[in-house]
């Protein structure tokens, strides 16, 4: 089944933007979620960044009793290791796969793309980032954890061992524990990922030293090469 296209907010910070962060919201939330943190990463004039912050599609979540709402995948158990949705997740990659190739259609090499996203969405920027054909700039995975980790080994592109993940979690989070987040980062370094972890005094949002680091984080990871 092909892929439908998914709503988006669009921020360029320069004209004839060379780079994309595609930028994934968590469950309940919309593309307008984190909109206003760009001006807020501190990036310098001669990054021309395009933004992009899709909707994930609204579906019923049984964890909270099928009501619909904006979801990358269903939840059913509180448990994050336990019973993923691989249909919903499946169903999101392919979506999230057409944006990136969109990127690419607009002139944009793949080594030129973050793959970025909170709680639920930065679960999806981890499984959609490690299985690209051609490596991405960067992964940027903010209170997440690793979506069906016994399939990672074999799936995970051989090329995406060198892609740089930032991974920052709340210490005090309720929602995804912040043992979930460290967990997942071994399993990445057990695979040969390049992670690199923050932790922040702070519940499931961001704060402000985190959106400083991404800042400088993003930076780095679109340095141009030679």
């Amino acid at each position: 089944m092909q892929a439908q296209p998914l709503e988006k907010v669009i921020v360029e910070t320069g004209e004839k933007p060379d780079a994309s962060i595609i930028w994934l919201h968590g469950l309940g939330a919309d593309g307008h979620d984190f909109e206003p943190i760009v001006p807020e990463l501190g990036l310098p004039d001669h990054l021309a960044i395009r933004f992009i912050f899709p909707h994930a599609p609204a579906i019923p979540v049984s964890i909270n009793n099928g009501y619909i709402m904006p979801a990358w995948y269903d939840f059913k158990q509180t448990d994050l290791g336990i019973e993923h949705d691989e249909k919903g997740i499946s169903r999101s990659a392919k979506q999230i796969q057409l944006l990136i190739e969109q990127q690419e259609m607009h002139g944009i090499a793949p080594d030129r793309i973050i793959l970025a996203g909170f709680s639920q969405g930065g679960a999806m920027a981890i499984h959609c980032g490690l299985r690209q054909a051609e490596p991405l700039a960067g992964i940027m995975a903010l209170s997440a954890y690793l979506l069906l980790p016994n399939q990672l080994e074999d799936e995970m592109k051989d090329s995406a061992r060198n892609v740089p993940i930032f991974m920052a979690h709340g210490v005090d989070d309720p929602v995804v524990p912040c043992t979930a987040g460290e967990a997942s980062r071994r399993k990445l370094e057990k695979a040969g990922c390049r992670t690199e972890w923050h932790n922040y005094p702070m519940e499931h949002h961001v704060c402000p030293q985190e959106i400083k680091d991404i800042g400088w984080w993003i930076r780095e990871a679109l340095k141009k090469k030679g």
